[in-house]
């Protein structure tokens, strides 16, 4: 029952990781795309803990650290470029 769930919610996760990626896609504005990047960001990271999980492997939770961190910079990073301060 318990794995049902996982899979379910593992699933729904891909779905928003879609959603978010035709948001950047689609966006009209480069904010639109800076928030979908965000959203794709912290989904992906979700689904690597679901994976390290189901896979029984800590050394993917690492990688879901670094990835987020990444992730973080490279948002904040955009954002400065936008407001026009990098």
């Amino acid at each position: 029952m318990a794995e049902t769930v996982f899979l379910v919610a593992v699933g729904l996760a891909a779905g928003a990781l879609l959603l978010a990626g035709i948001r950047f896609a689609r966006g009209p504005w480069a904010v639109d795309r800076t928030v979908a990047l965000d959203a794709m960001t912290i989904i992906a990271t979700s689904l690597i803990v679901a994976f390290a999980l189901l896979a029984g492997r800590r050394i993917y939770l690492d990688v879901a650290l670094v990835y987020g961190l990444v992730g973080f910079v490279g948002v904040v990073a955009v954002a400065r470029y936008l407001e026009g301060g990098l």
